[in-house]
Formats: C-alpha cells, sequence, structure tokens
C-alpha cells in the first residue's frame, strides 16, 4: 500500500550521480504523486520552470551548476518554496548559505530511506497540514479544513482547501490550469465549465476576494496586506 503522506504532492529530484539519483527517485515516487528528476542545476533549474513541483530536494556539489546557485535562482522567484539539500560534508561555509537562502533542511549523505522521510516531513511541516496565514487576518486551516478571519469561521471541502493552499504555495506566480487538474481532480478529466463553476462557488464563502484568474492561463493568489 503506497504511503499517503505527500500523495498529493509533486517534487524535483537533482542529483549528478547517477546511481544515488535513482534510489533517491525510487524512493520517492512510493510516497509523491509524481517524482522529476534533473542531473544538474542547469536542468533543474529548466524542470523547476515546466514543472513547478511543490517541494525541491537537490544536491550541493555538482558540477556545472551547483545546488547553491540553483537555489539562488528559484529564490530570486520563490521564497517560500520548501527546499531540502543534499550534501557529502556539514561545511560551515555551505551552512551559512543555506540559512541565508531559507532553505528548510539538509541531510549529510549517504542517507537512508527513514532519514530521507523524516528531512521531508521536517521541511514540510505545517505545508502539508497545519495553518497557513494568508494575509494578516485570513489563515487557512489545513487540519480542519476551515477558513478563519476575525472571529468568524468558514467550513471548505478538502477540494477548496486544498485548491487555496496550491496557491499559496506559488506565491504570486500562476497556477497553470494542468497544475489545479493535476493536484485536485485526481487524474480524471477537468473541464473548464467544472474549474469555473467551482471558483465561483469558493468565492462566494470567501470574505474579501484572493482568487485572480489570468485568462488562458490559470490562477494566482492575491494578498491583501
Amino acid at each position: 500500500m503506497k504511503d499517503d503522506r505527500f500523495a498529493n504532492l509533486t517534487i524535483l529530484c537533482v542529483e549528478d550521480e547517477p546511481g544515488v539519483r535513482k534510489r533517491l527517485v525510487n524512493t520517492l515516487e512510493f510516497y509523491f504523486k509524481r517524482v522529476y528528476e534533473a542531473q544538474d542545476g542547469f536542468e533543474g533549474w529548466k524542470m523547476y520552470e515546466e514543472c513547478q513541483p511543490d517541494v525541491i530536494l537537490c544536491d550541493i556539489q555538482m558540477p556545472k551548476c551547483d545546488g547553491i546557485e540553483l537555489v539562488k535562482k528559484i529564490r530570486q522567484e520563490d521564497f517560500n518554496r520548501p527546499i531540502v539539500m543534499l550534501t557529502a560534508y556539514a561545511n560551515e561555509f555551505y551552512l551559512l548559505e543555506l540559512v541565508n537562502l531559507h532553505i528548510h533542511h539538509y541531510l549529510v549523505k549517504p542517507i537512508n530511506r527513514e532519514r530521507l522521510i523524516q528531512g521531508l516531513e521536517i521541511a514540510l511541516r505545517g505545508y502539508v497540514t497545519g495553518k497557513i496565514r494568508i494575509c494578516s487576518n485570513l489563515i487557512l486551516d489545513l487540519d480542519n479544513f476551515t477558513l478563519m478571519w476575525d472571529d468568524k469561521k468558514v467550513t471548505l471541502s478538502k477540494r477548496e482547501a486544498s485548491f487555496i493552499a496550491l496557491l499559496e504555495r506559488h506565491n504570486k506566480n500562476v497556477v497553470s490550469y494542468a497544475m489545479i487538474e493535476e493536484h485536485l481532480w485526481n487524474n480524471r478529466p477537468m473541464s473548464q465549465d467544472a474549474l469555473k463553476s467551482f471558483v465561483r462557488d469558493l468565492r462566494k464563502k470567501l470574505p474579501f476576494d484572493i482568487i485572480q484568474n489570468v485568462s488562458q492561463v490559470g490562477y494566482r493568489i492575491i494578498r491583501e496586506e
């Protein structure tokens, strides 16, 4: 039976050693909805832009473009995406770089399945479940599928809560229709009419509009600061 802790999430694994990458991917496929892989920072950046994974697992020491350079590029666009780094050495220079780049966790090689999953759980704490602050007075509770603002509470469906969380994870970036279908429609076809109806009904529950449609592309979150 497949583990469902990260069953609705996608992950990008960036690792230059083929044997290590294969073992990591084989393990991650047991937990994540989809696993993307790349052999260096250049390829990792292309996969990040194309696939917009929910979480990134990345080696530091790689030829061409190393993990630090890749994360610097990602952090220019997205400061919140969970990132777990793999390193062969607990080097103070690298650790300082990781802190400055807002890395959620790091793992020293070699790693086994248990340490890998524990590290991902630490990095994703409050991301898969827990409370997400959308803006100053609006909080999404993923454990109870509720939206809270001031002293009011609205009950959401699991799909509605997951949709808001998906938009929030991607910060102000647009979440494409294809990505919404993949994450929320459980591999079933999603019509544009069904999505529009879903978003329209969700907006009726919101105290103020936090969902912006980008025509022919998808949706993104807008925050009232």
